[in-house]
């Protein structure tokens, strides 16, 4: 099997969400089990190309816009990062205008002409090389016009024909520039019409993700649960319908953890190296973080931690609520760490200013201090709206944080609530998005913290489940050779009708 993943944004080329970290980890969980994968992105300013050992392989190639006149084409070259052993070939879509003037990946009125450029870019690629992969897999609305592309204007190109297509929906409310929930009926865009030219007014009104499940052999999410919510009102953003109808073609697979980057007990980046086992020595990563952040160095304070965007998806008006009542009637502490909405920003600044030597921020980004948080804080939580995948739980288990969370979307299928009369489950959860259920899921975690030994043992649960790449990756691989059956049955429909007959 040989896979193309064609993703906006790759770590450690371009990172901004948790997309970049997917199709960096998922890559290389697919190579230790023989898959053939390769990565198409685009070639972004902020790239170093002499860092990263990037070549020229091709230039000069036309990429069609759809226009009948003027700008027809727009011309790119294709750069290289050669593969290793362990390490994905990594393809670089380049164009000046588009990719290498952008100070940002994201957040311009054009997006949607520079991701329909990289998923035709994409296209153009495969046939100007010999590279034939047996399935390319796209990723969120930036590659949803690649499907599109594929079974309509390239349906019949014998390069192409035979390839099959894996859409992943990482977070269906992202959708593109344009809010299609709301369109007026004259800006409906039904997935199934002609492609507009990439420079005509209605280009950025046709739904880019829409076209990518409508189009797409197979259409996964990145946890069950999700896959099962988006298909109601509630959560379908507008789609729910359309996923009804094309449920035997939508899955879930769980995100996973790369075990040997994320591992307690080699990090470089925490004060004390642990495990499960040794589960004492934690004690000297929480006597760090509370130092690290100003609080009050005490080891029997339970830390909460926030880790991860401020953003209202994320269920940050509930913590709003409760987190002033928590921090006057229960001795605990807090700690948080993200960028995101302002109001959020300002939020958290004054409850520090409130709460001195009880709550600790750090209000941008930063990769490596989560870390260090999940390695000292005892309670992670993430009250979420919805949840696609929930890899920040997973992050956090991985050191021994257990989760407080609501039950929706991934963090539904990472975290069992815990059982006090059988001592089983992983965390503490609730159902209602409300500041009373959020404030009795932390009131009962605070309880169990207060009985050392089912606590500790609690912990061990936590450190000790398997989420990892390996897992998530044996289950793509499950929905590939679907794919391709899929696709095959789909262009030989009297064959699979016969086949049905006997």
């Amino acid at each position: 099997m040989k896979l193309l993943f064609v993703c906006a944004e790759v770590a450690p080329f371009a990172t901004i969400g948790g997309l970049a970290q997917v199709s960096y980890f998922l890559p290389r969980a697919l190579m230790k089990l023989g898959v053939d994968v390769s990565v198409f992105m685009p070639r972004y300013g902020t790239i170093d190309e002499k860092k990263n050992t990037i070549k020229p392989i091709l230039t000069g190639l036309k990429v069609p816009t759809g226009e009948g006149r003027g700008v027809t084409e727009l011309i790119c070259n294709v750069k290289m990062r050669e593969g290793t052993k362990h390490d994905p070939t990594v393809y670089f879509l380049e164009n000046m205008e588009y990719f290498e003037k952008r100070a940002n990946v994201y957040g311009y009125s054009d997006d949607a002409v520079r991701f329909a450029l990289l998923s035709r870019g994409a296209i153009e690629f495969i046939k100007a090389t010999d590279m034939r992969p047996t399935v390319i897999h796209c990723n969120d609305w930036h590659t949803g016009f690649l499907a599109n592309y594929l079974r309509t204007i390239y349906k019949e190109d014998p390069a192409l024909k035979n390839i099959s297509t894996v859409f992943t929906i990482h977070n269906l409310k992202n959708q593109g520039i344009f809010d299609f929930r709301y369109a007026s009926p004259m800006d409906f865009d039904d997935g199934k019409s002609t492609t507009a030219s990439f420079f005509a007014p209605q280009f950025r009104k046709q739904n880019a993700l829409k076209r990518g499940v409508i189009y797409s052999d197979l259409v996964n999410t990145v946890s069950e649960t999700y896959s099962r919510e988006i298909m109601t009102p509630e959560y379908g953003e507008g789609l729910s319908e359309l996923l009804k109808e094309l449920r035997t073609k939508v899955f879930g697979v769980l995100n996973g953890l790369d075990y040997s980057d994320f591992d307690p007990v080699h990090d470089r980046f925490i004060k004390k190296n642990y495990s499960w086992r040794t589960l004492s020595d934690r004690i000297a990563n929480k006597r760090d973080l509370q130092q690290s952040f100003g609080l009050t160095v005490d080891p029997r304070i339970p830390i909460l931690a926030y880790s991860g965007r401020l953003d209202d998806q994320k269920g940050l008006d509930l913590l709003i609520d409760v987190l002033p009542v928590l921090l006057t009637e229960y001795h605990v502490q807090f700690v948080v760490i993200g960028t995101g909405q302002q109001k959020y920003r300002d939020f958290f600044t004054k409850l520090a200013i409130q709460f001195p030597g009880l709550v600790g921020t750090h209000l941008m980004s930063d990769f490596v201090l989560p870390r260090r948080v999940f390695a000292g804080a005892d309670m992670l939580l993430l009250p979420s709206k919805f949840e696609p995948g929930g890899i920040v739980v997973i992050e956090g288990m991985r050191y021994g944080t257990v989760p407080v969370v609501r039950s929706t979307g991934g963090l539904a299928d990472i975290v069992t609530d815990f059982d006090p009369e059988h001592n089983t489950g992983n965390g503490f959860t609730f159902h209602n998005y409300n500041k009373l259920s959020l404030f009795g899921a932390i009131i009962r975690a605070i309880q169990v913290y207060r009985n050392e030994k089912l606590w500790g043992e609690l912990m061990k649960r936590v450190m000790k489940e398997d989420v990892s790449w390996e897992k998530a990756a044996c289950q793509y691989i499950d929905l590939y050779t679907r794919a391709i059956e899929f696709h095959r049955d789909a262009q030989n429909p009297v064959s699979t009708l016969g086949k049905r007959i006997e």
